[in-house]
């Protein structure tokens, strides 16, 4: 698998003129490698030229990790923690060959949405300054459509988040508080089997509250006539998921009920409306349409949703300018909502694949709504 995948990425990187593709520690070095590092003071960086074995900076604590890891030929080159990753930095330009120190200028793929101040500077020394730009569409022409390993995952990943909601919901009660409500999410997210790193920490909002679409927890109590909306997702071998329903505490106020039917209605639109050839905006304008006939266009205030995979974003956006065509296999957040000051608000989020003559969610979890704690 991963052979394969160094091949398409040279593909693509030809394509896109690059001598070369920086990664560091991180979702595409996971991609291309299978190799896990921690983001920390101590960089890792992994160099895949058009042609020749990559090579991985990494800190001498992770010698053993590459060694035995790697998929293919790599070439390590480490530093140890007093003596700092600028010699290393060089050792791999030298062993690139590679910008001026190595003998000719090199176009050089980088994560700009990733990549920090730290790395970009150890690389700008070590290469004498070579042409660097944005890599993100080679990652994302390799990431965004996912094979059948990585769809087993995702679907893992959403039976997970699903199954520890649906234990979460029996135990919620008027008078909890979001901050409880959001620790017993974490626990039985955990304990149905996901990775301890979750993809983000969940938004569990009530009442008012819930007109924030990234509401952060807070000791409100809930309350009878109340909205609760979770935002959770769950973790399988790396790959995420990420979900979110509106319940009713209780009794409802009938425009509370009103905004729950169309933004469900948008939701069931947007997969509708998803199937190979139509692109990102397509989708988001079908939502984006019921929510306006309704009379509420002004409170849908953010796109219909993201891609997702090894990161909880990343591409393809679903939003109402972005004409890339979608294909099978790719993989994406569904998740209108509305959102009333003061009030309340519902989002209603699935995660779906696009398959060969439409889409299908990854999950089941009901889009009828829910009366809880009432």
């Amino acid at each position: 698998m991963y052979p394969a995948r160094l091949q398409r990425l040279r593909t693509a990187m030809t394509q896109a003129k690059f001598d070369c593709v920086a990664a560091i520690a991180g979702p595409n070095l996971y991609y291309l490698t299978g190799l896990s590092f921690h983001l920390s003071e101590r960089p890792t960086t992994g160099f895949f030229p058009l042609t020749g074995d990559p090579v991985i900076v990494a800190g001498s604590l992770e010698e053993s990790k590459v060694v035995g890891g790697a998929p293919y030929p790599v070439r390590g080159c480490y530093y140890t923690d007093a003596a700092g990753p600028v010699l290393a930095y060089r050792e791999a330009s030298q062993a690139l060959r590679l910008g001026a120190r190595g003998g000719g200028v090199a176009r050089l793929g980088v994560e700009s949405r990733r990549m920090r101040v730290m790395e970009l500077r150890l690389i700008e020394e070590a290469f004498l300054n070579p042409r660097m730009d944005a890599a993100e569409g080679v990652f994302a022409a390799l990431r965004m459509t996912k094979d059948a390993q990585e769809l087993a995952l995702m679907r893992r990943a959403v039976e997970i988040a699903e199954q520890a909601v649906e234990a979460t919901i029996k135990t919620i009660r008027i008078g909890q508080t979001e901050r409880e409500i959001a620790a017993e999410l974490v626990v039985q997210t955990l304990r149905a089997g996901s990775d301890t790193e979750l993809p983000f920490a969940p938004i569990v909002a009530s009442g008012p509250n819930s007109a924030l679409p990234h509401a952060a927890v807070t000791d409100r109590a809930l309350q009878a006539g109340d909205l609760l909306t979770l935002d959770w997702g769950a973790a399988h071998g790396g790959y995420f998921s990420d979900l979110t329903r509106t319940y009713a505490i209780g009794a409802l106020d009938p425009e509370l009920k009103v905004i729950y039917d169309l933004v469900r209605a948008a939701n069931e639109a947007a997969l509708a409306a998803s199937r190979p050839g139509v692109s990102a905006a397509e989708v988001d304008a079908a939502a984006r349409r019921v929510i306006t006939d309704g009379g509420y266009g002004p409170y849908f205030v953010h796109r219909v949703g993201h891609g997702l995979g090894l990161e909880c974003h990343e591409d393809p956006s679903m939003h109402g300018q972005n004409e890339t065509p979608l294909e099978p296999g790719m993989t994406y957040t569904i998740e209108p909502g509305i959102y009333l000051p003061g009030k309340g608000g519902v989002r209603i989020e699935d995660n779906v694949v696009v398959t060969a003559s439409g889409a299908e969610s990854l999950g089941g979890l009901t889009h009828d709504l829910q009366v809880i704690a009432g």
